[in-house]
């Protein structure tokens, strides 16, 4: 496969080559835990970090082994155009001994697990491509600058 072609998984997600990931973009993987409450039981999983993804993918096998289950259907583009339904599950994830309410696609069981762009700003975390490693992120709060616009302190 040539540097930077598309390679569509089976899972109906799209990626670019395994090369390109590795040697161009950085990818990796961060293990996370999935539970259906704060309180677990989780089940930890390796996840491709993917910023690229809109929410989190666990393969549905997982989820339904939490008692998690799809709530919604919602339509992905992917990266060739086509549009697909995908169920939709609220879950927990546990990473770095914090735990947040996070959305997770609902994927094949063929599918690899991603940890997507919804659930990494749930943590305040960032990519660093380079060193390959969850960073924390600079949070914004524009509702001052917003007031002090319209006269409010």
């Amino acid at each position: 496969m040539a540097l930077g072609s598309l390679a569509l998984l089976t899972s109906g997600i799209v990626t670019l080559s395994r090369c390109y990931n590795e040697c161009v973009m950085g990818l990796f993987k961060q293990t996370i835990e999935i539970g259906a409450s704060p309180t677990g039981p989780f089940r930890s999983i390796e996840a491709v970090v993917d910023t690229g993804a809109s929410y989190t993918q666990v393969p549905r096998s997982i989820l339904e082994g939490l008692g998690i289950k799809a709530t919604e259907q919602a339509e992905f583009t992917l990266a060739d155009g086509r549009s697909v339904a995908r169920g939709l599950a609220e879950a927990y994830v546990r990473l770095d001994g914090k735990i947040r309410a996070t959305l997770c696609i609902v994927g094949d069981d063929r599918a690899e697990a991603l940890l997507g762009a919804y659930t990494l700003e749930g943590f305040g975390l960032t990519v660093d491509p380079v060193n390959k490693r969850l960073v924390p992120t600079k949070l914004f709060l524009l509702t001052y600058v917003l007031s002090m616009r319209r006269g409010r302190r």
